[in-house]
Parts: C-alpha cells; sequence; structure tokens
C-alpha cells in the first residue's frame, strides 16, 4: 500500500480510485517534431542525479526521438542510455544543451503511466527511477524488436462464477471485475483443496471480457505454469503471454513488446510481470503474497505487492490479495478499510479442510512420550499407513540436502568448519563433512568445545529424509522432490506432479507436486525448528508453508488427514487447526503493532560500514518522531542501523534517506550504504 502524499491518503480512507485513463496504442501517439527539447532519464545510478535532463533534438533524429524512445546521451564526457519521457519547447536550462547522441529505438518503451509508476516506487522505497526502470523495462532485441506483432484477439467470453460462488462475495467480486469502470479491492482466502489458479484465471477472462487488461503476479516458475495452463483451458492461449526472469533475451522482449504493442491485455508471471505495459488495465492481482520470492532483490528492493497496489489506485483498477494464509500486510488493508475480505465461512472452510493433528497434545504425549521431541512420532507412522492405503502421502521437509547442519555426538554444540566457522554438512551416506560455505572436508574433525571426534545430525534433509522412510517403506515407491541446492549433489529436481498411486512425496518447502487427486495425508515436519527461526515473521512464514501444503490434501470428509510436528500450543499450529489465517492474521497484526514493526510501522534498514552509516544518518532529516536502533556490527566490516517511523511519516523517511543519499554521492563519500524499506527478512 502506497504511502506518498495524496495517493495514500485516500487509499487508507477507502476513498474511491481515481476514474481509470484510457490507454492508446503507444506508437499512435503524435510526434512533436516541432518541439526542439527532450527530457530524458539517463541511466546513471547516481541519487543526486535522480532527475531528467534536457537535450537538444537534431533535426534528423526527430520523427523518431518519441517520448518513450531509447536513446543514447552524453553526459560528465561518457556516453550513457536512456530514456525520453516528454518533448518540449524550451528548457529552464541556462547553459548550453548538448544533443542527442542517437536514437537507439522509436519504440516508445517508457509509457507515461511506466514513468509515472517507476517514480512512485522509487519514492517509497527510497531509489532512483534509473533503478526502477532497470527492473521495469526488459533490454532491448533489436532483431525482435522489428517482427511484427500479431493482432489482438477478441475478448473472450464472460466466465462462469465456477469456484468464486462457494465464497462470500466471491460472485459480486467477478462480476465488478467484469464491468468497466470498477475498481473493487479485495483480500482473498481460497477455500481449501479449491483451484486457486482456476479462480484466477476466471478472474483474468472477468477482466479481458469487459475490454480490460490484467496483471497477475505469482511467487515462482511451477504458480505460473499452473495459472497458464488454467488460462489456456478456460479461454485458449492468444490473450495472455508468460512473463518470467527465466525466459531467454529475445522470447521475454517478443511476449512484453507483445503486451506493449496491445497483441494481448492479460500478462502473468513472478516479480517482473508486476511493470508489464499493460493497455486499460482493469485488474492487478498477487497470489501468496506473504511469500518472500515477491520481495525484489535489486536496488531499490520492492516489493511486488505495494507495487501493484500503487499500479491499482494509480490505474483506478480492481485490486486482489490472495493466497491460503493471510499476511499482516493483507490485514492491514482489510482494517484500514481499503479492501474487504473474499472467503468462504468459516464452517464451510473447516468442512473442506483437512482433518489436521498435532503431534505433541496430551493424548499422543500419553500414547508416546516422545511425541513432542521425535522427529517422526508415532502418530506420524500411523497417519501415513493409513494414508497409504488411499493414496499418495506427502511429507514436508524444511531443508534441502542430506545433513545439512551437524554437531558434536556428545556436547551438541554445532559442528563448524576451522578454516572459516561456517556449519559442517554431509552431502551424501558415504562421504565425509564439509564446509558449506568454503567446501573445506572436515575429516579429521574434532569438536572445540569438548574435543570429541565424532558427528551427529543436527537438521536432517529431504534425501535423508526419504532414505529414512524408504527403509520403514520398502514396498512404497518414493518420489523426491527438492529445491535450493547449492551442490551437484543436491541439484533441484522439482516434481510438478504425481498421480492418485500409493507413494511417499518427500518435498521441501515450495517443491510439493500438484496431485491429481489429492493428498490422502501429509506430513509437516521440522515446525519447532521453523517456528524457532529468528526473523519477524517466523510464525506466520510456517503457517504459510503448512496451509499450502495442507490444501493440496483431501477434505476431511474424504477421509484426508494431516500431521503437524510442532508445539501444539504455537498460536500457527493452533491456526492451522482451526483454518483460521484471518485470525491468525489479526493478532500477528496486533503484536507488530505493539512492536513498532511492519506493516505496522515504515522501518528502513541500513547495512554498510560503520563511517558510512553514520554519515548518512547524521546528513538525513529524519522525520521528528523517528527512532534508530544501531547501528550494531553484523560481521567484521559491516554494521546495521534500523530507523522506524509511524506508517503516516513513512513517506518523510524515504524522502529524507534519499536526500541524505545524494549528498553523499554528490560528495562521493565514502562506499554506498543499502538502504532497503520494509524488508522481509527483518529481524
Amino acid at each position: 500500500m502506497s504511502d506518498s502524499g495524496e495517493t495514500d491518503q485516500l487509499a487508507l480512507a477507502g476513498a474511491p480510485s481515481p476514474k481509470r485513463p484510457r490507454a492508446s496504442n503507444a506508437k499512435a501517439r503524435p510526434v512533436a517534431a516541432e518541439r526542439p527539447i527532450a527530457r530524458v532519464v539517463v541511466d546513471l545510478g547516481l541519487p543526486h542525479l535522480d532527475r531528467a535532463f534536457d537535450y537538444l533534438v537534431p533535426a534528423a533524429m526527430a520523427a523518431d526521438a518519441v517520448p518513450g524512445a531509447r536513446v543514447r546521451v552524453k553526459f560528465a564526457g561518457a556516453d550513457h542510455d536512456g530514456f525520453i519521457v516528454e518533448r518540449a519547447d524550451n528548457s529552464e536550462h541556462a547553459g548550453r544543451l548538448s544533443p542527442l547522441r542517437r536514437v537507439v529505438s522509436a519504440e516508445p518503451v517508457l509509457s507515461p503511466e511506466l514513468n509515472r509508476l517507476a517514480r512512485s516506487v522509487a519514492d517509497r522505497y527510497a531509489g532512483t527511477l534509473a533503478d526502477v526502470l532497470r527492473l521495469a523495462i526488459p533490454p532491448r532485441h533489436a532483431a525482435t524488436e522489428k517482427e511484427p506483432s500479431p493482432a489482438a484477439a477478441a475478448p473472450p467470453q464472460r466466465p462462469a462464477p465456477g469456484a468464486w460462488a462457494a465464497h462470500l462475495h466471491g460472485a459480486a467480486l467477478l462480476d465488478a471485475v467484469a464491468r468497466d469502470g470498477s475498481a473493487p479491492r479485495a483480500v482473498w482466502s481460497p477455500m481449501p483443496t479449491a483451484d486457486w489458479s482456476d479462480l484466477l484465471a476466471r478472474l483474468i477472462a472477468a477482466a479481458l471480457s469487459a475490454g480490460r487488461g490484467a496483471v497477475v503476479v505469482v511467487p515462482d516458475g511451477r504458480d505460473t505454469a499452473r495459472l497458464d495452463a488454467a488460462l489456456q483451458r478456460l479461454i485458449g492461449a492468444d490473450h495472455h503471454v508468460v512473463l518470467g526472469a527465466e525466459l531467454g533475451p529475445a522470447e521475454r522482449y517478443r511476449r512484453w513488446l507483445r503486451v506493449l504493442r496491445g497483441s494481448v491485455r492479460a500478462a502473468i508471471g513472478t516479480r517482473s510481470a508486476a511493470f508489464a505495459p499493460v493497455h486499460d488495465l482493469g485488474l492487478v492481482a498477487i497470489w501468496d503474497d506473504g511469500d518472500d520470492l515477491h520481495a525484489e532483490p535489486r536496488a531499490p528492493y520492492p516489493h511486488m505487492r505495494e507495487v501493484l497496489l500503487l499500479r491499482a489506485h494509480q490505474a483506478g483498477a480492481a485490486a486482489v490479495v490472495g493466497g491460503f494464509a493471510r499476511s499482516a500486510e493483507a490485514q492491514l488493508l482489510l482494517e484500514t478499510g481499503w479492501a474487504q475480505p473474499v472467503e468462504p465461512d468459516r464452517a464451510t472452510a473447516r468442512q473442506h479442510a483437512p482433518h489436521i493433528h498435532t503431534s505433541g497434545d496430551d493424548y499422543e504425549q500419553a500414547r508416546d512420550e516422545a511425541a513432542r521431541s521425535a522427529r517422526l512420532p508415532s502418530l506420524a507412522w500411523r497417519v501415513t499407513r493409513a494414508g497409504l492405503d488411499r493414496g499418495p502421502v506427502l511429507v514436508q521437509v524444511a531443508r534441502a540436502g542430506y545433513l545439512p547442519a551437524m554437531a558434536c555426538a556428545r556436547c551438541r554444540a554445532p559442528a563448524l568448519c576451522a578454516s572459516c566457522g561456517a556449519a559442517l554438512r554431509l552431502t551424501r551416506p558415504d562421504g565425509a563433512p564439509e564446509c558449506e560455505a568454503c567446501g573445506t572436508v572436515a575429516s579429521a574433525w574434532r569438536c572445540s568445545e569438548c574435543g570429541h571426534d565424532r558427528l551427529r545430525a543436527g537438521v536432517v534433509g529431504v534425501r535423508r529424509t526419504a532414505e529414512e522412510l524408504g527403509r520403514a517403506f520398502p514396498e512404497v515407491p518414493i518420489v523426491v522432490s527438492r529445491g535450493g541446492g547449492r551442490t551437484a549433489a543436491d541439484e533441484d529436481i522439482v516434481r510438478d506432479e504425481v498421480g492418485p498411486e500409493p507413494a511417499l512425496v518427500v518435498a521441501t518447502h515450495g517443491a510439493e507436486p500438484v496431485p491429481s487427486d489429492g493428498y490422502a495425508a501429509a506430513l509437516l515436519l521440522d515446525g519447532t525448528s521453523m517456528l524457532n527461526r529468528p526473523g519477524l515473521r517466523a510464525g506466520e512464514e510456517a503457517l504459510r508453508r503448512w496451509m499450502r501444503a495442507a490444501a493440496l490434501v483431501r477434505s476431511r470428509s474424504a477421509g484426508g488427514e494431516v500431521v503437524v510436528v510442532a508445539e501444539p500450543s504455537a498460536p500457527a499450529v493452533q491456526a492451522l487447526v482451526r483454518w483460521d489465517p484471518g485470525g491468525f492474521a489479526i493478532r500477528e497484526l496486533s503484536e507488530r503493532s505493539q512492536l513498532h514493526f511492519p506493516p505496522a510501522a515504515r522501518v528502513a534498514e541500513l547495512r554498510g560500514a560503520q563511517q558510512d552509516v553514520d554519515e548518512l544518518l547524521s546528513l538525513a532529516e529524519l522525520p521528528e518522531i523517528a527512532e534508530v536502533l544501531g547501528p550494531a556490527p553484523i560481521d567484521d566490516v559491516t554494521v546495521q542501523a534500523i530507523v522506524r517511523v509511524p506508517r503516516a511519516a513513512g513517506t518523510g523517511l524515504a524522502a529524507s534517506l534519499r536526500a541524505a543519499a545524494g549528498v553523499r554521492s554528490a560528495r562521493r563519500s565514502g562506499e554506498s550504504v543499502r538502504v532497503r524499506i520494509d524488508p522481509v527478512d527483518l529481524s
């Protein structure tokens, strides 16, 4: 949600969005050839030069130097890339203007709408416009640009509500999206066992049926492929494109141009799709917004949920934030009145949810004294055996690899590398321990605490778990689906689907295959370690991962069972048992408010060398109410400072830090300081 000026005040008050502007075909814009000045955003990456600069347009370039075109200009004696943002009759610059060096491409890739969005994102995250444009506009591929784009297909028919009818206000949301000029805003929690991709496809089709465009962002390539398949089943393949980092430069640019030129009106994909230049935007949606994959790892580190909500407000488009779990940020949208909930009623949701067991409750503790300490307590074995009689059983594991962390067998101290101090791991059963950071083999390891030379498992990975289950169930097929591997032995092997036959499917978080007929049961392992992880979002993230996995399991009435191996009294565990994502989000937001952490407050994380962070803080004219925590050391050379302010002061915080970075940049003072606003991994 934006917090910049009037836009944020309107949004938080729940006021109607401004009338959605009608976008015209970019190529149809008249060329102001008689205007001799071009205002150019130059790709410099320097905070103190974050503005447009005026250049003369030579007569030979006048027809091609259209607003939005890529150009080459000279700045400070060197050639740089840039984009024309407008043509003008005169310049306020008193000195002599330099001419454009050349027009790289007359394709107007930077529309006024995209320029406005990029400026808002840069201001929200204390970044520069050039940084955001690098994220928003793909590199040019000259041969691809010369290819004609196909004509746009006729709008599809308005879809039937499908499973939306089982959600409170679901059919009304679909109707509103299909009405031109309507801009509903919803936080959506699907029915357990619902096909979220089909529901999103129907939303997109509803927007397209009214001649409106749609942008939908999902966490990863597997989710993109699932949504793509759902759209093709519903309306065919001619109305949308898939955008993602995994595409090669030519294909990515080809698809992006189809959107820019109006050949298609819907773009789906991962982070980069959030900036897709869709015409007549009528819908933006984000699936599983709590997934940290939505946070951009490059400056200025925007979160795609915030980008899409800014975009929805500026374009007057519908906005939908969805997920089986609910983030604290989504809950804030509800509590401020910016959005309305779309979800099944509690009784219906619980009816469709699987039967969820906790391994350490009093009953199980009486039956099995190790119920709270065992990684696979007796309840898990019982549910697994019963589930295999009915179909596949999912086993969710927190870590990839074999034994990703090890400990001293005598004193339980973590086993660390003697060379660099990082953790030791075992990548295969017959191998020697090695360092996860530098790869040094620790063949003669001794514990630095007690001198013992024997190791035990500290953390059990997906491959070791599959090995143990294979010994316990020798006649049952084992399917391993894992992601996040960092060595040749742990390379990613992600399965997309599994059939209805009995099998043990051992998967890491996010790599769970989609079953053709639902899992008969699921084991959610390593819950205690997940809940005990350092970080503000540990409980929220655990619940999000558990609910996504549990949603793949059959309903209680169909015999579906889930065992979560974690402390049963933990709020996240109780929310899972009750299938109550909203109640957990309310509690989480309340606790964040008391602690003055996002999303109830705005927080800036500053990282760099001590002298650089100190200088930036001294130059920043922070809001009077700002609270500075630190700087505190992160390692031998890096410190971290946290600056937090009430949410209403977020605009001032970002502006002050950006201005201070500009002063340091102009002075060429020291090294840069990384500034992140509301980072998802804040601890």
